[in-house]
């Protein structure tokens, strides 16, 4: 493997950094556990960014290092991948499979879409199709994949409109990683978020919690950047003309059906769907975990008699790579906040940071953190840990700030190698799409904006609902 001299300048700095830390006399505030798991998350965070190695295998690695050294046990280790959050994502990509099978979320979007006489209304429509699959299928990379095959035919029906074209292929991606937030299966980060804030304070988010919490932003997030996307994407003329988008029309070029009554295979799914969100939204009257709802959906998704696709085809669609990176990088978190390395990482900090200042610097940080750190789910493993415990040395309750760390961190838009979402829409074969320099323009904008938003919602809106700005 050869390394460019921004891969090789980032590993010199991590073998540097934890030489010193394997030094016992330099740091004589820390025991040989915490040097040695500052060590490992150091090299790992380096090696996310500095080098072409997928992220999963240096997760893994960082996770086996820890484990040898003794710093955690290997039931730590291999119980993450045991942990009820895994099998919530497991079994929700298998009901995303189901969905994804019958076309139900094309028709959605048609009828949708179908009803817009404005460009803005058109606009808007989409965006809150593309907010409601946060609860259909897990994951901002399976959304974009299923939301593709519909940009396609609304591209082709506004072929005639390219400046239309382009806004929605930047609106598609921009919307699908905002609105993630709405769930607890919206992205693998949150699930890293929430066991690490179990695991570092035994405060335990739920489906539900975290839908009432994330919901409103996302919702808010939406639209806000649908407007940002509108405006810099066209032209007041492009705003003012007339559309009109049948579902007929957008049948001709679709493969599934869009129109017409549901077909039996289509029913059950809908109703199979509607009622495991409807369980997991209801689990403060029932105390059935979200996990085992899930489960239970998929057994009857995959099921001979009642099912819409077969589990082993349903299996083939679990990103097994990113469960295996969660299991490893909230070992790394236990090992984090038991070896006391985060708490000496966040000690140096400044005191007396006002709380809306404090959340001020995590929000803008985690902003902006997409530009050294591409994945989502690595962003949390390397920030909630710290979040976490800088929020309590700060006084700030750590629910709130992870919350909105992880929240600020799905606003990845600067560059299309920023997220998976902006990447598949960057470069369609055949079809106008946004450039690198669209990206900076509404990066530019739409950045502040988000972070400014989140801010909001953690000091006026999360206190409301509960979640209050001052540790308790």
């Amino acid at each position: 493997m050869t390394l460019n001299v921004r891969q090789t300048a980032t590993l010199v700095v991590a073998l540097s950094i934890c030489g010193l830390l394997l030094v016992p006399t330099n740091f004589p505030a820390l025991d040989g556990d915490a040097r040695l798991t500052l060590a490992v998350f150091t090299l790992a965070t380096c090696a996310w960014i500095g080098t072409p190695i997928d992220d999963t295998y240096i997760a893994l690695g960082a996770g086996l290092a820890l484990t040898v050294t003794g710093v955690i046990s290997s039931d730590t280790l291999f119980g993450t991948l045991g942990d009820e959050t895994v099998w919530l994502l497991i079994c929700a990509f298998v009901l995303a499979a189901a969905v994804r099978r019958t076309g139900l979320a094309g028709r959605a979007a048609a009828f949708l879409v179908s009803g817009a006489r404005s460009v803005r209304q058109l606009t808007h429509l989409t965006t809150a199709a593309l907010v409601v699959t946060a609860f259909a299928v897990p994951a901002t990379s399976g959304r974009a994949a299923l939301a593709l095959p519909v940009f396609l035919a609304l591209a082709k029906v506004l072929a005639d409109r390219r400046r239309l074209v382009v806004m929605l292929a930047l609106l598609f991606p921009t919307v699908i990683l905002l609105s993630a937030v709405a769930t607890l299966i919206g992205a693998g980060a949150h699930l890293i978020t929430v066991n690490v804030l179990f695991e570092a304070t035994g405060e335990q988010i739920g489906f539900t919690q975290w839908l009432l919490l994330g919901l409103p932003l996302a919702v808010a997030s939406s639209h806000l950047a649908a407007e940002a996307v509108l405006l810099t994407m066209t032209r007041h003329e492009d705003r003012t003309g007339p559309v009109r988008i049948t579902a007929a029309q957008i049948q001709e070029h679709s493969e599934q059906p869009v129109t017409g009554p549901l077909s039996t295979e289509e029913t059950r799914c809908a109703l199979l769907l509607g009622t495991v969100v409807v369980l997991w939204c209801s689990e403060p009257l029932h105390q059935v975990p979200p996990a085992v709802v899930a489960l239970i959906g998929a057994v009857v998704a995959a099921s001979p008699a009642l099912g819409t696709v077969r589990l082993k085809d349903a299996l083939k669609t679990v990103p097994w790579s990113l469960l295996l990176f969660m299991a490893a990088t909230m070992a790394m978190g236990v090992a984090l906040a038991d070896s006391g390395a985060a708490k000496w990482l966040v000690d140096g900090l400044p005191n007396g940071l006002s709380p809306a200042l404090f959340l001020g610097v995590v929000i803008a940080v985690s902003t902006a953190a997409h530009l050294v750190l591409q994945s989502r789910s690595a962003r949390s493993s390397v920030l909630v840990p710290l979040v976490v415990v800088a929020a309590v040395g700060a006084g700030v309750n750590p629910v709130a700030a992870a919350l909105a760390s992880t929240a600020a961190a799905g606003f990845c838009h600067t560059l299309p190698a920023s997220a998976k979402p902006v990447t598949l829409f960057a470069d369609i074969p055949g079809t106008p799409t946004y450039t690198p320099r669209d990206l900076l323009r509404l990066s530019a904008v739409l950045a502040p904006l988000t972070a400014a938003l989140v801010l909001l919602f953690a000091l006026a809106v999360w206190p409301l609902l509960g979640v209050p700005v001052l540790a308790p």
